[in-house]
């Protein structure tokens, strides 16, 4: 981080609490697979995480805030607040609110939280902008209909930039039947348009006092089979969880087979961001799908 950009951090963040930021103390976090991050600690001790990137991704931080704003006006799971998203330079950044991770987990209450969170509803499905899924773009224009717009907003886009990234034609073979099959998933099932967070893996989530706590959202309305289908994507959430959950909305049986549809979507995500053993794996869920169709 540069002298540059850490004094337009400070800047940005004295515009936002009123009073001016002075640094004394900077410690590098992990940022995960895609951006840099950092912890500042002002003079009087107050502390902000710091998320930066190439100035490209001003858009993933600006969307990135809307879905923490939209997921703290519907629900009870503590998020952190966005401070401030900008450029400097050549850089982009996000300034958010720190929370003190690792209090002694709560995955019941999580699990409860959850299922209420998805009860906020709408008439579509989508969201009312684009956002990103890793730094992958990712399309919610509205849809009424579930179906299209799973495949349409989500499946598609991932196999096209799958194409384009040179995968193996078994996968693009095994996508392509599977995108003409994907209704034979609903039978009997309607789903409501759900505000999800969209990219609910073990890593982006934690706790804080007596909270659970979710961050890195990748907002939109949509099946909430998506979200819990993430849950289990690498190692799965504790057995509470899901318990509390189904306590407070059950779930259909279709879901069963269904998440392995859902997961398709971030297991190609990942090769597209990542390459590797990921185009296996996904072949693996295509043709595990494929077995289930007529």
């Amino acid at each position: 981080m540069n002298a540059t950009l850490l004094a337009d951090l400070a800047a940005a963040i004295g515009a936002a609490s009123g009073k001016p930021f002075v640094c004394a103390q900077r410690a590098a976090q992990g940022g995960g697979c895609i951006n840099r991050a950092v912890v500042l600690t002002g003079d009087d001790a107050t502390r902000y995480f710091v998320k930066f990137n190439d100035a490209g991704h001003l858009d993933m931080f600006a969307a990135e805030a809307d879905g923490l704003r939209e997921l703290a006006a519907a629900c009870e799971i503590r998020v952190p607040c966005p401070i401030a998203s900008g450029r400097s330079g050549d850089a982009a950044y996000l300034i958010l609110e720190w929370l003190d991770l690792g209090a002694v987990e709560q995955p019941a209450e999580l699990g409860r939280q959850l299922a209420l969170l998805h009860g906020h509803v709408r008439d579509s499905f989508g969201w009312w902008r684009d956002n990103h899924i890793g730094s992958t773009p990712q399309h919610n224009a509205p849809l009424p209909d579930w179906i299209e717009f799973y495949r349409a907003r989500r499946l598609s886009p991932q196999l096209e930039l799958a194409r384009r990234n040179a995968a193996p034609r078994t996968l693009r073979e095994l996508g392509e039947r599977l995108l003409e099959r994907t209704a034979q998933f609903f039978p009997g099932y309607s789903p409501a348009a759900s505000l999800l967070h969209g990219d609910l893996w073990g890593g982006n989530h934690g706790y804080a006092g007596d909270a659970p706590v979710l961050f890195d959202p990748a907002v939109y309305h949509g099946d909430r089979e998506a979200d819990l289908a993430m849950t289990e994507l690498f190692g799965g959430f504790p057995a509470a969880f899901y318990a509390a959950y189904r306590d407070v909305w059950p779930l259909d049986p279709g879901y069963r087979v269904r998440k392995h549809l859902y997961n398709l979507y971030h297991v190609l995500n990942h090769f597209n961001l990542f390459g590797g053993g990921y185009a296996r794996q996904a072949e693996g869920l295509a043709a595990r799908l494929l077995a289930e169709t007529k």
